[in-house]
């Protein structure tokens, strides 16, 4: 069985090494020199820069298996301790979210009102119909819970708008406590105990890992054990059917080619995946061509220690759009995990546009790190200058999963299931993070045997 994979990120890489783990010859397409997609990591000047996903959790099993296969278990590197405790900011303070009821009960984060609107939550009938996460939480919880816990936790996860994003689509589990026990309390209680019995854990309680040469190691190892497998500089024009194969149209060094294969992954993000198939499958490349994606900068700073007052044991904090702030959020990178900085220094990794306010990555690089040191500097006390900047830019980022994605989906597994063989892995489909993409690359991947 011979399987184009089209697209070297996490997903494409993933799909990739299962296959060939289970007897398939593969060949990856990757239309860059490189192989990672959004994953990217460099060390300069002694500081570890990521600029796309800084971590992710051990949410399933599939994990270990990949990092076993390509023996670099022993690079795992868990979050610091102190990572639990996360900041939302209210009123130019950063406030620590309740970890338990008591902390619930004395925080500030949330007035009296907003903390009695709670108790009527198991009270509160379904909508019927599907919902923006802004419309759900607003109708279980109260406007001031959206505000000051799911609105930033949608910038920091989506960098997105919860008016815009399905409940369903983007977070299902939460969707499902209102389905299957009547409401999130009830559900959250109800849940809790059914995961004890069976020995599992929720997504809130998985561990938080990264690497310590950071991301990176994970697409560049994938690479290197599929040598020359990957085909890179090698950008897919078209995939068609041809009887019960598929011709795979690409470009290489500036010369067309083409390759006939048994099966075809499409790993690449929506709109490339649209392009791609338009005139093989116009109705579905119309569908993947609504799915939105904003724009992000990534700016990375170092500073000495003693330049900032802020006490930093946590995992950072996160900016409700009601503050009003040109930043989504701070990760502390070096309170996380090690070797992030050099000695005596501390890196912070903050996020601005999104569909919060894109047109702030339009700005310079320069700009750009300017801006984001002067919202820490007020938020978190710090004097002086940074010592280190580095940005990145994404024209596109992160897939939105908005009121309409579950039918884009339905498309999608509709053409699946006409023409066998053929498969979309990406992070548009079944969850966005690093573990999400590694569990439908295995997904994928059995798809095929079956």
């Amino acid at each position: 069985m011979r399987i184009a994979v089209v697209g070297a990120g996490i997903s494409g890489l993933s799909a990739a090494h299962f296959l060939r783990k289970a007897g398939a010859e593969v060949a990856v397409f990757e239309k860059n020199p490189g192989p990672g997609g959004t994953i990217g990591t460099k060390v300069i000047d002694g500081y570890l820069v990521e600029s796309g996903p800084n971590s992710t959790s051990e949410t399933n099993f599939v994990i270990d298996e990949l990092l076993s296969d390509l023996s670099i278990s022993d690079e795992k590197v868990y979050a610091d301790e102190t990572s639990k405790y996360r900041f939302i900011l209210r009123n130019g303070r950063l406030h620590a979210l309740p970890g338990g009821p008591g902390s619930f009960i004395s925080t500030k984060l949330w007035t009296l009102g907003g903390k009695l609107r709670l108790f009527a939550e198991p009270f509160i009938g379904k909508a019927g119909y599907e919902e923006s996460i802004a419309d759900f939480v607003t109708r279980r919880l109260g406007g001031e819970f959206l505000d000051y816990a799911i609105n930033p936790f949608v910038a920091g996860v989506y960098a997105g708008s919860p008016s815009d994003l399905s409940v369903r689509a983007a977070f299902p589990k939460l969707y499902a406590l209102e389905e299957k026990y009547g409401g999130l309390l009830k559900g959250a209680l109800l849940g809790a105990r059914e995961r004890k019995k069976r020995g599992t854990k929720a997504r809130a309680s998985a561990k938080l890992f990264s690497f310590r040469s950071g991301m990176g190691i994970l697409t560049s190892t994938i690479a290197r054990e599929l040598g020359e497998s990957i085909r890179f500089g090698a950008a897919v024009e078209s995939v068609k059917r041809d009887g019960t194969s598929f011709v795979v149209n690409y470009s290489l060094n500036a010369k067309l080619d083409s390759g006939i294969f048994d099966g075809v992954v499409l790993s690449v993000p929506a709109f490339a995946a649209a392009a791609i198939v338009k005139s093989w499958l116009p109705e579905l490349s119309s569908e993947l061509a609504k799915i939105k994606y904003p724009p992000v900068a990534v700016a990375v700073l170092g500073y000495r220690r003693e330049q900032v007052r802020t006490d930093l044991k946590g995992f950072g904090f996160l900016v409700p759009e009601v503050e009003s702030r040109k930043i989504l959020g701070t990760i502390w990178s070096s309170s996380i995990f090690p070797d992030r900085a050099p000695e005596g220094c501390v890196e912070f990794t903050s996020f601005i546009g999104g569909s919060r306010q894109p047109k702030l990555t339009a700005l310079s690089s320069e700009d750009v790190a300017r801006v984001v040191h002067e919202e820490n500097a007020a938020l978190m006390k710090i004097d002086g200058v940074p010592v280190f900047r580095a940005v990145s830019k994404w024209e596109k980022a992160i897939p939105q999963y908005n009121i309409g994605h579950l039918s884009i989906l339905d498309a999608v597994r509709h053409v699946e299931s006409l023409y066998k063989g053929f498969y979309i892995c990406s992070n548009y489909k079944d969850g966005i993070s690093v573990a999400d993409c590694i569990a439908n690359g295995k997904k994928t991947a059995e798809s095929f045997l079956a």
